[in-house]
Order: C-alpha cells, then sequence, then structure tokens
C-alpha cells in the first residue's frame, strides 16, 4: 500500500478501517484487524497500529474485550431500534 506523504500513516489507515465499518465490511459486534493483521496488511509498526485502534476506540466506533480484541461497537441507531 502506498501512503500520502503529508498524513500520518496511523490516520490514513484509521480511515481505511472507518470506511470499512461504514459500509459493512465489519459489521457490529464483529472483530476489527488486530495490530499483527494491522502490521501485515498495511506494512506499519506496532506502535502505529496501536494508535489506530486507539483512536477508533476513542471515538466510540470500536471497543476492546481485554484478552478477545478489539470488536465494532453498535451504531447509535442500534440502541433505540424499535424493533427489538
Amino acid at each position: 500500500m502506498e501512503f500520502a506523504p503529508d498524513i500520518p500513516r496511523w490516520r490514513q489507515v484509521a480511515e481505511i478501517i472507518r470506511r470499512r465499518i461504514a459500509d459493512g465490511t465489519y459489521a457490529p459486534r464483529s472483530r476489527v484487524p488486530s495490530v499483527v493483521q494491522l502490521t501485515s496488511e498495511f506494512g506499519i509498526a506496532n506502535a502505529t497500529a496501536h494508535k489506530v485502534l486507539r483512536a477508533l476506540r476513542e471515538e466510540g466506533l470500536t471497543y476492546t474485550e481485554p484478552g478477545l480484541g478489539s470488536f465494532v461497537a453498535k451504531r447509535p441507531a442500534e440502541d433505540g431500534d424499535a424493533s427489538e
């Protein structure tokens, strides 16, 4: 993968994962790539991958289950879904 030189890599990778969440590639409650998977897929350092996952978590897009990994958070519309 080729990165834009003027944008930090972690931001670019986070944007890719955001798009995958938005388009349903990663559905709510499904696992997002681990640090190892991110480093392998994007050729980034472990610290960069951790920064990606932290940013997504801080944005409320993902949550982390210790020992299990990071998962896509439920979308706001799902919380108040009247059909449940």
